[in-house]
């Protein structure tokens, strides 16, 4: 190996450590979702599963519609996950799969197949139906609650000043404001928007490189 190439070499070593410390000082960084949290791990299908190796935006904090992680109001330093559907002065009603904001109902566009999650309780095999749900110009998967025993009651929220109200996408085992109550606005500083890999590995074809709405 001549000098010029070993040059070449060590620069583009040092190029790209330095673009990827950039990018994960300010822009992305890695994060799997738990395997030992049984309520995180089917609030969040069918978007997400336990063991999902996924991309974190921070460059800009979440936005309305985006899942994000937000810091645990009763548990300061720990982390919870939720999609903002309602932020400071919003008038958010939730009822099974549908989600009345300031007085529009959200919409069902269109059917994203069937989903298998783990009953949190029992820790057996639930199969659930995926909806693409519509709600103030934004789309994202849930998980239905239609025809499942025990859906969760009807609940009202009222964010206040630099508050958001966090919503599970699994309609059928929340794990968010109806838990916890809203959150600090500021304290959501990521979003998740890629999944790298599953589970199960880079094999893992249907859960590998996929954008979450």
């Amino acid at each position: 190996m001549n000098r010029t190439t070993l040059r070449f070499i060590v620069w583009t070593v040092i190029i790209v450590g330095t673009l990827g410390g950039l990018l994960r000082a300010f822009v992305l960084r890695l994060w799997v979702v738990p395997n030992n949290d049984p309520e995180l791990g089917a609030s969040v299908g069918p978007s997400l599963a336990p063991g999902d190796t996924v991309l974190l935006w921070h460059l800009t904090a979440p936005r309305f519609g985006e899942l994000a992680l937000c810091e645990d109001p009763e548990n300061p330093g720990a982390t919870v996950v939720g999609r903002i559907l309602a932020e400071a002065g919003d008038q958010i009603t939730i009822n099974g799969d549908s989600i009345v904001l300031n007085g529009a109902r959200s919409g069902t566009e269109s059917s994203c197949g069937e989903f298998v999650v783990a009953d949190p309780t029992t820790d057996h095999e639930i199969t659930q139906q995926c909806s693409v749900e519509t709600l103030a110009g934004h789309k994202y998967d849930i998980g239905d609650s239609r025809g499942h025993q025990n859906p969760p009651p009807p609940v009202q929220g009222n964010p206040q000043a630099e508050e958001a109200y966090l919503v599970s996408d699994n309609r059928l085992y929340p794990l968010d404001s109806r838990n916890y109550g809203p959150v600090a606005r500021s304290s959501c500083k990521e979003a998740v928007v890629f999944r790298l890999w599953g589970a199960g590995g880079w094999g893992d074809a249907k859960r590998r490189l996929t954008a979450i709405r």
